[in-house]
């Protein structure tokens, strides 16, 4: 069956309506497009909980910064599609901008607290752009759920956070990071890598791969975890780490010991080209790398 291309978000509700008519659960997934295979097996994950899927793709205008790649952002939706059929997504969004932001829009979701550190120190208004943009996706779509990739924990925390504050009804799932062989975290910038700064990238990994080593052997010390990684990562010479830090999964504030399981996230540059990846540390758990 052929995935259905949605324009507007009246085309989006007639459409839901008629699946709720028929007592689907429908699962949503939101992306930018230029699918990879992480965003495929999120649709995957969706059909665990759902019996209809649709994902929206809107490359967001309001979560870019002034001096980022809004412009140059891959834009590959013929691609996109095939792709989503063959995992058998039932329909695609394509709103315009002016369907998401029509003239005179003047509304901003802010999330406290949560978006003051990791990514949100270093990309002001970035998580605002994020948490508005879902909010709207999930006023046209009405999903029962939703999926996030954990790559984006902080952008999952986010989302979670705001879906119990605003009261939508709708669950948020968190699907697992899917990796390459080298274990690089699947991104849709990844394309813009060298071949050089690809072969590097895969540091990112090792480093986050050996503090949880140590983690799962007792290791509490989150200096100490950091440093490690750090190391690992500073072997890659053409990697520029912007940040890397143990924050508790919830609140995304900075733990100083490892008393609990903890989040090593990071972000690391290479060229233009900025990657995140993260990693659960839980002390006394034994980890083995992929």
């Amino acid at each position: 069956m052929s995935v259905v291309v949605l324009r507007t978000a009246e085309e989006v509700r007639k459409t839901v309506e008629e699946w709720r008519c028929s007592r689907r659960i429908i699962g949503f997934v939101p992306t930018m497009g230029a699918l990879h295979p992480g965003h495929l097996s999120l649709v995957s994950k969706a059909f665990e909980h759902a019996d209809t899927v649709i994902v929206s793709i809107f490359v967001n205008p309001a979560q870019f910064g002034p001096d980022e790649d809004f412009e140059s952002y891959p834009r590959t939706l013929r691609d996109d599609i095939d792709k989503l059929e063959k995992v058998g997504a039932n329909a695609v969004f394509y709103p315009e901008k002016d369907i998401i932001y029509p003239e005179g829009f003047s509304t901003s979701v802010h999330v406290s607290n949560l978006t003051d550190t990791l990514c949100g120190k270093y990309r002001p208004g970035h998580f605002d752009g994020v948490s508005t943009v879902c909010a709207i996706l999930f006023g046209i779509v009405k999903p029962d759920i939703a999926v996030f990739g954990r790559k984006d924990a902080q952008q999952l925390a986010v989302i979670k956070r705001m879906v119990l504050d605003l009261r939508f009804d709708i669950r948020i799932v968190g699907a697992d990071i899917y990796r390459e062989r080298d274990g690089l975290a699947m991104s849709s910038r990844n394309r813009y890598l060298r071949p050089v700064e690809r072969t590097q990238a895969a540091a990112l990994f090792r480093g986050l791969s050996r503090a949880a080593e140590l983690a799962g052997k007792g290791e509490r010390d989150t200096g100490r975890l950091c440093e490690v990684a750090r190391q690992i990562i500073a072997k890659s010479p053409l990697a520029v780490v912007q940040y890397l830090e143990i924050v508790d999964q919830d609140t995304m504030k900075p733990v100083e010991r490892l008393d609990g399981p903890g989040l090593l996230a990071v972000a690391v540059r290479f060229g233009k080209t900025r990657l995140i990846d993260n990693i659960v540390l839980d002390p006394g758990a034994s980890y083995k790398e992929d």
